[in-house]
């Protein structure tokens, strides 16, 4: 069996470690976020006033999509790393806090203009409230308290991407943590307000608060806090903006698609927006704990090692990061295609969430669920350019993917509804991912090593294992479950995820072990053949970098 070098060993070790902190806190705010839109789900259910909170809470978050997190590190970490090696810690604290005096300024001038303009912004974003009034007034007013969340949010951004590049990851995946508990609190005094939307709004902008006074003590904690600075169009400027402004445009091309979601969602009966949120929060559980988690450790890795000429490096950890991605995924993604259904009865089934809203909801989760595994692997594909510096690829293929995706719920929604929508939502994500790795691979800045194809192997039997279970399965539990008629659902919920952890767990561990791997050192870095340094012929496996334009 081959071995990593003992460098690599310890660097890879090193990345698992960032990633199982990210994935942990990120994790923990997963679960607090459940807490959070249950007690959403009971109090809002799934009407009038659940649908205008959501819009007031999806908008500033579309813009910080588009203008912080994906667009914003893929420029922005890469930029201020090679300023940091190239130049040293002076020099990258100086560009950091230029960054930041330009980013205040933009999010101010964005703000007052969205809070000036926001009854228009709603009607070409929200059509569909037009023809109720008082969906519309609510949301207009509930947007106008959400909204300065995103200047707050966006400057967060830049701090976490300042610490993750010097592998501080934990703060600022802790960061959201504070949205979830500021909404449960304020839910909680609910009763202090004019209506419970109200009331998680201003959660909303409590929580902005919140994240950006802990990123900034965390910061100075770690001596990396800058900023203010006079901006200077510096080479080191031009050359961000260079790559922030594809990123935005590959960003904003993905918001494009989840804004033809709330256009046309919001043209949907009363409560169907709120089914796609309320599907979406439980489809957000993998995609943040795996698949962001994975990109936002990998891309600054990656980064490094690319910059320094270790492409064997960069190749491996991106192996190692997308096999642990699709095996932790994996199960998710069977559950949402086997047990929609008694997945959002258990988690959301009560108070004013009807049976209604759970077929609705499990219907959109199920639509989801197909587009899961490529969703979680796009950030990890991504970072095979970003790292490079080529924002410009990536969002040619995501301006593609968006087109398809559009058409796909033009065609889609009229007979399917929100239904439509999610599988559009689906197909788009695998167009994506497919595109992106098609020409990661072609450019040698992607390769396939035989232990990632073992775990994949491995993956897919247990995942086959699974879904056989669970279908027959599923029945005799929800009987079992009768023996509590006060918590039946929530009993279903808990033994279906018992069988799952039983069955998934074991099977792939027992598949891996059969194929000569030791999952633990695998993990650890210590076992696991590198990228191959040559093909089955004795020429290279991974071309060289010949100057060639990424």
């Amino acid at each position: 069996m081959l071995t990593l070098p003992s460098g690599l060993q310890s660097a890879v070790s090193k990345l698992f470690t960032n990633l199982a902190s990210v994935a942990g806190f990120t994790l923990l705010s997963r679960v607090t976020g459940f807490i959070r839109d249950v007690m959403l789900g009971a109090i809002l259910g799934a009407g009038a006033l659940a649908d205008a909170f959501y819009i007031a809470f999806r908008l500033p978050n579309h813009f910080r999509a588009i203008f912080g997190e994906g667009a914003f590190n893929a420029a922005y970490v890469p930029s201020y790393s090679r300023v940091l090696e190239t130049e040293g810690p002076g020099p990258a604290k100086r560009f950091s806090a230029q960054i930041f005096t330009l980013l205040l300024i933009s999010q101010i001038v964005l703000l007052i203009l969205a809070l000036v303009f926001t009854k228009q912004l709603l009607h070409l974003l929200a059509p569909g409230f037009a023809d109720d009034p008082d969906k519309m007034a609510h949301a207009i007013f509930m947007t106008r308290i959400t909204f300065p969340y995103l200047l707050c949010v966006t400057l967060v951004t830049l701090l976490a991407g300042t610490m993750n590049a010097h592998g501080r990851f934990a703060a600022a995946a802790f960061a959201p943590v504070l949205l979830n508990i500021a909404i449960v609190a304020l839910l909680a005094i609910a009763f202090l307000f004019p209506n419970a939307g109200i009331a998680a709004a201003v959660g909303i902008l409590a929580a902005g608060t919140l994240e950006l006074g802990l990123m900034l003590i965390a910061a100075k904690r770690a001596g990396l806090l800058a900023v203010f600075a006079r901006p200077s169009w510096s080479a080191d400027i031009k050359q961000f903006f260079t790559a922030f402004l594809p990123a935005v445009i590959g960003s904003a091309g993905v918001q494009i698609a989840i804004f033809a979601d709330t256009i046309i969602g919001s043209m949907l009966p009363t409560g169907g927006i709120s089914s796609i949120y309320y599907a979406d929060r439980l489809y957000q559980l993998p995609i943040g704990v795996i698949g962001i988690a994975a990109g936002t450790v990998l891309l600054p890795e990656m980064s490094r090692r690319f910059s320094s000429g270790d492409d064997a490096g960069a190749l491996a950890a991106q192996n190692r990061t997308m096999a642990l991605t699709i095996a932790l995924a994996a199960p998710f993604f069977v559950v949402f295609l086997a047990i929609p259904g008694e997945i959002i009865r258990g988690v959301f089934a009560r108070g004013a969430f009807d049976e209604a809203a759970v077929a609705g909801s499990a219907a959109v989760l199920n639509a989801y669920g197909a587009g899961l595994l490529a969703v979680v692997l796009i950030r990890s594909a991504v970072a095979s350019f970003q790292a490079r510096g080529d924002t410009l690829t990536p969002m040619y293929v995501s301006l593609f993917a968006v087109a398809c995706n559009v058409v796909i719920k033009i065609f889609l929604f009229k007979p399917l509804g929100a239904v439509g929508l999610a599988i559009a939502t689906a197909a788009g994500a695998w167009i994506n991912f497919g595109l992106l790795a098609f020409l990661a691979m072609r450019r040698g800045d992607m390769a396939f090593d035989r232990t990632t194809a073992k775990i994949g192997l491995a993956v897919a039997f247990a995942a086959i294992a699974l879904f056989v279970a669970l279908y027959f399965g599923a029945q005799p539990i929800g009987v079992l479950a009768g023996s509590f008629p006060s918590m039946r659902s929530e009993a279903q919920l808990l033994l279906l995820a018992i069988l799952t952890a039983a069955v998934y767990f074991p099977a792939l561990v027992m598949l891996m072990l059969a194929q000569g791997m030791r999952p633990r050192r695998l993990l650890a870095g210590r076992q696991a053949a590198p990228p191959p340094a040559a093909d089955e012929n004795g020429g290279p496996a991974v071309p060289p970098d010949t100057g060639r334009k990424r």
